[in-house]
């Protein structure tokens, strides 16, 4: 029970971090050593993946939310004046999320129980 709550607020506090490095200035951005295409991928992996871990019977609207979401998210990029949309950005981001959902569903039909 105590780990499903915290998956949950993991799941939410992934997407609030990737909405704040999205549309936040280019300045505030993290650095690190992946390139930015891995970081993007890496970043809708882990996320997509708490999400259909944190609501395992919710597998496909998390599925189609964290996919169709990435397109998305990709679009707020409008709203700063310092960044800049770009589709190649949104299929790695998609794909990412594509990946996430897949290991998500995986992770539960290994460590959930089913009803036989």
């Amino acid at each position: 029970m105590l780990f499903d709550r915290l998956l949950k607020i993991a799941a939410w506090l992934s997407l609030a971090a990737i909405l704040f490095v999205t549309v936040s200035p280019i300045g505030l951005r993290p650095h690190d050593v992946m390139s930015v295409r891995d970081d993007r991928a890496l970043a809708f992996t882990t996320m997509a993946f708490l999400f259909v871990v944190a609501y395992p019977r919710r597998f496909w609207v998390c599925a189609v939310l964290v996919i169709f979401g990435a397109a998305a998210i990709e679009f707020l990029q409008y709203l700063s004046p310092t960044r800049h949309a770009r589709l190649e950005d949104a299929a790695v981001k998609a794909v990412g999320a594509a990946i996430g959902v897949g290991l998500g569903y995986a992770a539960n039909w290994i460590l959930r129980p089913r009803a036989d």
